[in-house]
């Protein structure tokens, strides 16, 4: 209970914040302005979220492959659950490339 009242408000502060990031016409003004900003976001989008897919990815196998190592009889249902797992990274790639597709057309 204590937990809830502590993040009522957060989550609150957090929804009226975020209002103005909704407001109609924002992107057209940014890009009419400075498009060489929204190419740089664009490209800062996707280098982050490769980055963080790269490291992400790269921490799944390890622990799949400590998993395999501590016990070999296991192997498959770790490596099929590690395959699966991996989809979940890479989903962030593909949504930032879309958003900086996205972003670049609205020039």
């Amino acid at each position: 209970m204590k937990s809830l009242l502590k993040t009522l408000p957060v989550a609150a502060a957090l929804l009226l914040i975020s209002t103005p990031a909704f407001a109609e016409g924002a992107l057209s003004t940014a890009s009419q302005s400075d498009p060489g900003l929204v190419g740089f976001g664009a490209g800062f989008a996707i280098g982050l979220a490769a980055l963080g897919s790269g490291l992400g990815q790269g921490r799944i196998a390890a622990s799949a492959m400590d998993g395999m190592a501590r016990n070999p009889q296991a192997g498959g249902d770790i490596r099929t659950s590690m395959l699966i797992a991996l989809a979940f990274p890479e989903s962030l790639v593909l949504f930032a490339f879309a958003i900086a597709y996205l972003l670049i057309q609205a020039l």
